[in-house]
């Protein structure tokens, strides 16, 4: 090696950070005994910041940029080392390089779980965890307080800090919002933002970090967890069984309809179908009238259907008999055990009623008209005879 080659080693001609990683938030450039000659390069790239340090004092800051070093770039270090007219001689100074880019990946969480007091479950101790987006906002703090002699420092090296930060001021918010544990997983994102604010005026003026954003995720103990899903269970299951009432009692009413207007379109001929279409009509109406009653109230079972298989229950001293069929009901009403003042049930009536005022069975009690010429029987018209008009002639002429 020749001399010169030699003189050109002592002396920095370029200064400047290639890396790329984004967890380094800052690097010193390594000098060793190699001197800043006047006119030297400094390059610094987007998201770095660099510092001059002389002797422990904080110099000049440079931006994004390609400078050329001179006196009237670095008047703080001029001011230090004396340069009243500028410097023709290599100068020694520490440069850092500080990274400003965010670090989005740096996870947090409660090391111990927050215990609050909920309405439903009494104390309960719940954790959580996130996502935190870090990055320096004053090189000039960071540096004073993070970085201190230390050739680098990396995000590992504040993670511990933000961590701790994080888990106390959660702790404040969550015992100060006096929410219950379900309503406190539910505000989630309001919640995240507060810690955010929190947080970041924390650690802004203190070591020169700015938090960006704060996500979190909040655990629930196991046996509420359980709980709820329980809760969910059922309310789908009680859910399901209401819409199967309700699908019965569509289907149940459209076949009882359907039912009436075929007894009402064929009732048997005479005064019998007028009869059955009317009593159908009665209970119908009826029906209907219940229906309008009982808006507001609880949803009771519907009646089932009035079908040509109806039964009835029927009241025998004072208790409730049956269910019996039509054919029983009419053999009861032939050999006199029931009368029209015995009272009777059947699904489809509001309540226990005479049997006399039931439609479907006021037919059983209709006794037919006497035979003519029987006691009691209308006495017909005399007919005319021919001798009568014969005579009744005579008596004109």
């Amino acid at each position: 090696m020749g001399l010169m080659d030699k003189l050109r080693g002592e002396f920095v001609d370029i200064i400047e950070w290639l890396e790329d990683s984004r967890t380094l938030l800052a690097w010193r450039f390594p000098r060793y005994q190699n001197e800043i000659k006047q006119g030297a390069q400094l390059i610094v790239r987007e998201g770095q910041i660099a510092v001059f340090v002389y002797q422990g004092q904080l110099a000049d800051t440079f931006g994004p940029g390609t400078y050329t070093l001179n006196t009237q770039n670095l008047p703080i270090m001029a001011t230090l080392q004396g340069w009243k007219y500028g410097f023709n001689s290599p100068f020694r100074s520490e440069v850092y390089f500080v990274n400003t880019r965010p670090v989005t990946d740096l996870r947090w969480g409660t090391p111990t779980p927050i215990t609050l007091r909920d309405p439903d479950f009494g104390m309960v101790q719940v954790r959580a965890n996130g996502l935190a987006v870090v990055r320096v906002q004053d090189p000039v703090v960071f540096l004073r307080t993070v970085i201190g002699t230390d050739s680098s420092v990396d995000i590992d090296e504040v993670t511990e800090l933000i961590r701790r930060e994080i888990s106390q001021a959660l702790s404040e918010i969550v015992l100060g919002t006096q929410l219950g544990a379900i309503d406190l997983q539910s505000r989630q994102t309001e919640l995240s933002g507060k810690l955010r604010d929190t947080v970041a005026l924390r650690v802004d003026d203190e070591f020169g970090l700015a938090i960006d954003s704060i996500t979190m995720n909040v655990s629930l103990p196991d046996e509420i967890t359980q709980a709820m899903t329980r809760g969910v269970a059922q309310g789908v299951e009680e859910s399901g069984r209401i819409r199967q009432l309700d699908d019965l009692d569509k289907y149940q009413r459209v076949r009882q309809i359907d039912a009436m207007n075929s007894a009402a379109g064929n009732p048997g001929g005479g005064a019998m179908g007028d009869m059955m279409g009317a009593g159908m009509g009665v209970v119908l109406g009826q029906q209907m009238a219940n229906q309008m009653n009982q808006q507001g109230q609880p949803q009771q079972t519907p009646p089932p259907l009035l079908q040509d298989s109806q039964t009835f229950h029927v009241e025998i001293n004072g208790s409730a008999a049956g269910p019996y069929n039509m054919g029983q009901i009419r053999e009861m009403v032939s050999n006199g055990q029931l009368t029209t003042h015995t009272l009777v049930w059947s699904a489809g009536l509001a309540g226990w009623m005479p049997a006399g005022q039931v439609p479907a069975l006021v037919s059983f009690f209709a006794a037919p008209p006497p035979l003519p010429g029987q006691a009691g029987s209308p006495v017909p018209p005399p007919v005319p005879s021919d001798s009568t008009d014969h005579a009744s002639g005579a008596q004109n002429d």
